[in-house]
């Protein structure tokens, strides 16, 4: 399939006189994929079986005659208020144990019957009605599982599937009061009757009870997301995708999971938005994110998001909604400039996007969303983003080369969902959480100019010459055999502080820690402090001086490995505040700290060239750089999110991707532009 510019069209938002000018201004912008029906469920059945396809079916044709591929969309995240009306129990129920109500989306509990029943059926009719149709080039399953806070559902029949769930997983109640603890404040189990969710607790509830709830509403959507899948494949001839429209760092569901029986990844990226919603999430307090401009949004935040998805599957993703205008739902909702959105758009297929599906058309004048710009003003006649998208035909001739190009990483992390989970129940510093010290070490190797894989602690890991897991939580035998297999064969591993802290059901380990990683990590941690805010140890470390540590310090025993930096003025010291351990014809090193910039800094080049990781560009702070590899070499795109020149080196001769002008030595990159090279 070539290059895909798409855009999301609700044709049932406009008069159907204006569809035919619609598709031409489409047409002019280089627009060739539309996607539709995603929220039109009330259209399609204003009443139960009372079918209304013919206003699809004539967009349908529309479209198709006009030459558009189409993404076909089930409808089942906003189901009719007939539906609530025959099945009032769908409506999910919150933390607080309030049913919520219609008038959003997202409003269903992903366990019950009637919807189950209701949701195939939908499928299964449009699977029949559009599923060969020879415009339909595949099909998005619903819109964003687990948006809109609609992730965990507390109401009877979630708690009765729960029940199901832990004896399948547990087998019996015995088991699973020796995994959770049970003995605590007289919390056994007789009967599986008895346990209920874990909300309304006088107390806090156990968090081993918590982090299975969690599990399982992740598992829930996961089926449900199957049940949709086996209804619509058998109905879909060879070469139809089935996806889904992910939403990058969001957390609540396993992304490695959901990911697993689909065709290809989708996620829905908003820079502006995600700096609004993520920046407390990936930064301490007194961190400082990198130099940008207002209206980029923090562009580590954005890659880190591109790479995660990426890693979900190994391989090029689709972003199904990429912003193209001023959103509604964050902080300040700037206007984005047109080099802005151009750059965006450059970012994603520099992290590995094949295509680039704006959100939305056209701004709709009505509802929830009045205030989210698209590619066409309320008025109807472009905005900035359809300028930009169509000057980028201009540049599709690249964009078809970089088709099916692979992202060259030799360095992965390991990201776990549910050690995120369960850091967030029980974080001991309010200011420790996972995707702060996950995102320490991202942005430390991005600065650094190397390619990052995001990928799950049990994947294949062979292909990396450098691994890092900073916070590896819940850790068991087998994890940890599959980590030493690893080293052993020649890697290196990178392990954070709290690696190997607890079991996978959320007790701290017997065994010292770091537990079922000790033998690996060949040191002992005696001892961990929580820093407050006005505390500050100081250590000393190979290849840097003496350094103030804030947040976390754990103090290590060497047994088998070798300290390469001590804490000098603290209660820890004079213990090993990190530590290197050599394994077959590999290394571990245990950073036995919360990592400083300046620690991340020195040791990443250090680990880089260890592990022999050949790094693209040394960058100046504000400028990101990305590749992807292809036949004509390594592409590597140079990005500058600020608003002045910014100059990089080129050791290396190459030549400009879009010019062919010969390149190299020192290049400059214009403000808010990308550079493409070929080396």
């Amino acid at each position: 399939m070539s290059t895909t510019f798409g855009v999301a069209y609700y044709p049932e938002h406009w008069p159907e006189t204006r569809w035919a000018t619609d598709a031409r201004l489409m047409r002019e912008a280089g627009i060739d994929t539309v996607r539709l029906a995603e929220f039109a469920w009330a259209q399609m059945e204003p009443a139960p079986g009372d079918y209304t396809f013919d206003w699809l079916d004539r967009a349908v044709e529309l479209f198709a005659q006009e030459g558009f591929r189409i993404i076909m969309c089930t409808p089942t995240a906003a189901p009719p208020a007939w539906l609530v009306q025959r099945y009032p129990d769908m409506l999910p129920v919150d933390d607080q144990g309030r049913r919520r109500a219609f008038g959003s989306r997202r409003h269903v509990c992903p366990n019950h019957a009637g919807f189950h029943a209701e949701t195939e059926r939908i499928v299964r009719v449009l699977g029949e009605r559009y599923g060969a149709h020879p415009a339909v080039i595949g099909w998005q399953l619903d819109n964003e599982w687990g948006g809109g806070r609609s992730t965990r559902c507390y109401c009877p029949n979630c708690v009765a599937a729960f029940r199901r769930w832990l004896q399948a997983r547990y087998g019996s109640l015995d088991a699973l009061n020796d995994a959770w603890g049970a003995d605590f404040w007289s919390q056994r189990y007789t009967a599986w009757e008895q346990i209920g969710a874990p909300i309304l607790t006088v107390s806090t509830p156990n968090p081993s009870h918590v982090l299975d709830y969690y599990r399982f509403m992740s598992d829930a959507w996961v089926a449900y997301q199957q049940r949709q899948i086996d209804v619509l494949r058998p109905l879909l001839p060879e070469g139809r995708f089935i996806t889904h429209n992910f939403m990058g760092l969001f957390d609540e569901i396993d992304y490695h999971a959901l990911a697993q029986p689909l065709d290809f990844i989708t996620w829905d990226s908003y820079p502006t938005g995600h700096e609004d919603r993520w920046s407390e999430k990936v930064y301490t307090p007194d961190e400082t994110p990198p130099p940008h401009a207002y209206d980029t949004g923090d562009p580590f935040i954005t890659e880190m998001a591109h790479d995660v998805m990426r890693g979900l599957q190994n391989k090029p993703f689709w972003v199904m909604e990429q912003q193209c205008g001023f959103i509604n739902w964050g902080f300040y909702n700037q206007a984005p400039r047109p080099a802005v959105i151009r750059l965006w758009s450059w970012q994603a297929v520099a992290h590995g996007a094949d295509a680039l599906v704006y959100f939305r058309w056209r701004a709709v004048r009505y509802a929830q969303e009045q205030f989210h710009s698209g590619l066409l003003r309320h008025d109807g006649e472009p905005a900035d983003g359809w300028h930009v998208v169509r000057r980028l035909q201009a540049e599709r001739a690249l964009l078809e080369r970089l088709q099916a190009t692979q992202t060259p990483a030799e360095v992965a992390m390991l990201l776990a969902y549910d050690d995120v989970w369960a850091l967030d129940l029980q974080p001991h510093h309010r200011e420790f959480r996972y995707w702060r010290h996950f995102g320490a070490y991202y942005r430390a190797l991005r600065r650094a100019g190397v390619d990052v894989d995001i990928v799950a602690p049990r994947a294949d890991l062979s292909r990396y010459k450098l691994v890092i897991a900073p916070t590896l939580y819940l850790v068991d035998d087998a994890l940890a055999a599959h980590l030493h297999a690893y080293v052993a064969q020649g890697g290196h591993l990178v392990l954070g502080v709290r690696s190997g802290f607890k079991t996978p059901t959320n007790l701290v380990t017997e065994a010292p820690l770091p537990g079922a990683l000790r033998a690996l990590v060949g040191a002992r941690v005696e001892a961990w402090h929580s820093l407050p805010p006005t505390t500050t140890y100081r250590a000393r470390f190979d290849h840097l001086h003496e350094t103030p540590i804030h947040l976390w310090a754990e103090a290590l025993t060497p047994e088998t490995a070798t300290p390469v930096g001590f804490y000098t003025t603290s209660p820890l010291a004079p213990h090993a505040a990190m530590t290197e351990h050599v394994v077959g014809k590999g290394l571990v090193t245990y950073v036995g700290v919360w990592p400083s910039r300046a620690l991340l800094d020195t040791f990443v080049p250090h680990w880089l060239d260890r592990a022999h990781v050949a790094r693209l560009l040394t960058i100046p702070d504000g400028v990101t750089v990305a590749s992807r590899q292809g036949e004509e070499g390594r592409y590597l795109f140079i990005c500058n999110w600020t608003e002045q020149v910014a100059r990089v080196f080129l050791p290396l001769k190459g030549k400009d991707a879009l010019s062919g002008a010969p390149v190299g030595g020192d290049i400059p990159v214009p403000p808010l532009d990308v550079r493409i090279l070929i080396v």
